[in-house]
């Protein structure tokens, strides 16, 4: 900075001396110079008093050859990246106190979340082996079946309610029947086995497919004449059919006891005999289900077992007649067999409906 400022006090003093000097040979001609002339052109011409500028040139002969130094000099402000060289001492200190890695080392501090394993002692969950007891109920569901279904409760068979076995009664009988029930009885219209098929009028059946018994006095059927979703009873005023096979309580088995399934079933039975003195009601047992059923631990053999002997004594109650046709359908090991059912368990094949057909057609009401 200090050689800076020294070359431009140089140079002002050189062009004030230049000044005077073109002055002073104005003055010594008699003719005043203009003050826009050249300052070359006047300095030019005067070779005579050329000796006037020496006399104050000695002073600043020394400051001449300064300039032409200085002009070496000019270029280190070129080279300002060179003068920047104290600054950048500074500023190669500025990076060096901000980059390092001192205020790096606060995320390496935040391995605290590292300390954070209390979520790994979480393990209590493990340690929850309820869980793994659950596997129990897996076990549970498949209990091994008697030896002998004898061991199921049994139904009285010389009981004046059940239908005993007669010839054929041909496929004209059948298609007396209406069947009211729950899902069992919709796979007689699912795979089509009865006449009409697909689009059989003879099941009744809610549009979902199911039927729980403790719902019969208020559930809503799809009555097949017009498709529309009507009430049981409803159904039976404008049909009156000629016979009715009963299929329900599946569900019931799971969480109903003897009075209220008993109730219910009455109160079915009896109120399609009121609205249609003439309908037979045939109360058919519940079918039995396979070893792989899901829901085993609610509805198995034992329990519908049972059931069907609440049936008959309903059977019995009311006039109405039973249907013992589980009998056609459990095998000698006290279960359903694969043949007989749909994957599920619990369901019918086709075939499963054809052994029932034809124990209906072979035990009728005559």
């Amino acid at each position: 900075m200090k050689r800076h400022f020294r070359f431009c006090f140089l140079l002002i003093a050189l062009i004030l001396l230049t000044a005077c000097v073109a002055n002073l040979a104005s003055r010594d001609r008699g003719a005043p110079a203009p003050e826009n002339s050249d300052p070359g052109a006047s300095l030019s011409g005067p070779a005579s008093p050329a000796p006037a500028p020496p006399e104050p040139g000695p002073e600043e002969t020394p400051a001449v050859p300064a300039p032409a130094e200085e002009p070496t000099e000019a270029p280190a402000p070129e080279e300002t990246p060179g003068e920047s060289s104290d600054p950048p001492t500074e500023p190669t200190e500025v990076p060096s106190t901000e980059p390092p890695s001192t205020e790096a080392p606060a995320p390496t501090e935040a391995p605290a979340p590292t300390e954070a394993p209390a979520p790994t002692e979480a393990p209590a969950p493990t340690d929850a082996p309820a869980p793994t007891d659950a596997p129990a109920p897996t076990a549970s569901p498949t209990p091994e079946p008697p030896a002998n279904p004898g061991g199921y409760a049994q139904i009285d068979l010389s009981s004046p309610a059940i239908l005993q076995e007669t010839p054929d009664m041909g496929q004209d009988y059948l298609d007396q029947i209406i069947f009211l029930g729950d899902s069992t009885t919709y796979g007689m219209k699912y795979y089509g086995v009865l006449s009409g098929g697909k689009d059989t009028k003879q099941v009744w059946t809610p549009s979902s497919g199911t039927l729980t018994l403790s719902y019969q006095g208020f559930a809503a059927i799809v009555y097949p004449e017009d498709g529309s979703e009507i009430t049981i009873r409803e159904a039976v005023e404008k049909r009156k059919p000629a016979m009715m096979v009963i299929t329900l309580g599946v569900n019931g088995v799971s969480f109903m006891g003897h009075d209220d399934f008993l109730s219910e079933y009455t109160d079915l039975v009896t109120d399609i005999q009121e609205l249609s003195p003439d309908t037979k009601v045939i109360i058919q047992s519940i079918f039995p289900v396979a070893p792989h059923y899901e829901y085993l631990k609610s509805i198995n053999n034992e329990k519908i077992c049972l059931a069907n002997t609440w049936l008959l004594e309903v059977a019995e109650n009311t006039g109405a007649r039973y249907l013992d046709t589980i009998s056609v359908l459990m095998g000698s090991d006290g279960w359903l067999p694969d043949a007989y059912q749909n994957g599920d368990g619990l369901h019918l094949s086709p075939e499963g409906f054809s052994q029932v057909l034809n124990y209906i057609r072979t035990h009728g009401w005559t």
